[in-house]
């Protein structure tokens, strides 16, 4: 049987400048490239941004993106990252039109250059799967979306970004989410539901296994017991909560993974609180090494508000380390023993302080911790995918580019 050959469609991929940038989109393909069932190229846009001395400093990550390279290839697939116009204040509405405008004269260039696919595989509903619907329409290709959190929970409670994220849903061939709480919400959007399927994320048991714990302990200095947090410095990760928390927990340190806007205001919450000297805020780190920090810990801390599937959760139990989790839809999908670890009683500090006491006096091993992690591998996700993909492509093996079957805007 041939190979599938697909174009995976996202904003949300990492690059030479972002190497962390929608690494969970990265890690899915990966397995899925590695089955040798399917083939891809990523078409990846960055947002346009003039390039002059001193931007990246001025404008952060915005700046940043005029130094990703046009075409990179990443575990040897070929990442192209075409620009598109991003409009302050604007940006919402327009920013499916512009990504779309952009994708399409990076699409048809590559169609020139002789590539073919079977089908689009495009991630995130908003703007990206928008965008992608309309290349499916023009290039007479099948689309599948894959909803991966926010998309869901946050961008359809504006009314312009839900009427463009459903009529996508309804117009895509096939729709999968990462966690069946994002089905329901979908669903109660209105969403039909023989068109979606409910396919998780993994975790890569080969990267995130327990490492040397006394050497990472000592490499981090630590000496009593630590709670971990890992996840962007952002308002919905809140952070803040959990470091509220270390007032009820007065032997625990926390170590904090991540960067973002947050970052001084969470440094003076833990200055204000009498709590910088149990509070680590250690930056962005590289994916490839966060097993030493997990291992490091002796729990994980996850206080979101809202997720999709939280994959930071797996990647801790994978090492050894159970977790406390919000109680958000999602988590509890995949925290469900106490192996795993805790759904926190309440979102707040005292729950999750209660949830850190409850755990810490009859914690799980760290084996039991790690065998519970090794029932979420990949292979049963890539089955579903190519499962999926076969079914939208059958018939239109051997075709590229396809009359229009639809036109911007719906």
């Amino acid at each position: 049987m041939a190979r599938l050959r697909l174009l995976t469609f996202t904003t949300l991929f990492p690059n030479r400048e972002q190497p962390n940038h929608g690494i969970f989109v990265e890690n899915r393909l990966r397995h899925l490239v590695a089955t040798g069932v399917v083939e891809s190229t990523v078409l990846a846009p960055v947002p346009f941004f003039p390039r002059f001395p001193g931007g990246a400093a001025l404008f952060g990550r915005w700046g940043a993106c005029a130094r990703v390279p046009a075409l990179e290839t990443r575990h040897g697939v070929a990442v192209h990252h075409p620009r598109f116009a991003v409009i302050p204040r604007l940006g919402m509405s327009v920013s499916p039109f512009l990504l779309y405008q952009a994708s399409r004269r990076a699409l048809r260039r590559l169609l020139a250059d002789g590539q073919r696919f079977d089908a689009i595989d495009a991630h995130y509903l908003y703007p990206d799967g928008v965008a992608a619907v309309r290349l499916g329409a023009e290039f007479g290709l099948p689309v599948v979306l894959t909803a991966r959190g926010s998309d869901v929970t946050q961008f359809p409670d504006h009314p312009v970004p839900r009427r463009l994220i459903m009529d996508a849903v309804a117009r895509a061939d096939a729709v999968i989410t990462v966690s069946a709480g994002l089905r329901a919400a979908l669903l109660r959007l209105g969403a039909a539901a023989d068109k979606l399927t409910v396919l998780r994320n993994g975790v890569d048991t080969e990267l995130f296994r327990s490492a040397d714990r006394q050497a990472a302990r000592a490499a981090l200095e630590l000496t009593g017991p630590a709670l971990i947090s890992v996840g962007a410095l952002i308002p919905r990760k809140r952070h803040h909560l959990t470091i509220a928390a270390l007032r009820l927990l007065p032997a625990f340190s926390l170590l904090i993974v991540g960067e973002g806007p947050e970052r001084a205001r969470l440094a003076a919450l833990a200055e204000r609180l009498g709590l910088a000297g149990r509070v680590r805020l250690l930056g962005a780190r590289p994916h490839e090494g966060m097993a030493q920090y997990y291992s490091a810990a002796d729990l994980s801390v996850l206080a979101s508000s809202r997720e999709g599937w939280a994959n930071v959760l797996l990647e801790s139990m994978a090492c050894g380390t159970p977790v406390v989790a919000s109680d958000i839809p999602g988590n509890d999908e995949v925290v469900q023993e106490r192996a795993a670890g805790l759904i926190a009683p309440a979102n707040t500090p005292e729950g999750i302080a209660a949830a850190v006491l409850d755990l810490w006096a009859d914690p799980p091993s760290r084996a039991a911790t790690r065998a519970y992690a090794e029932r979420f591998g990949w292979d049963e996700v890539s089955r579903g995918q190519i499962a999926i993909f076969r079914r939208v492509s059958a018939g239109k093996e051997g075709q590229g580019a396809g009359p229009a079957r639809g036109r911007w805007p719906p």
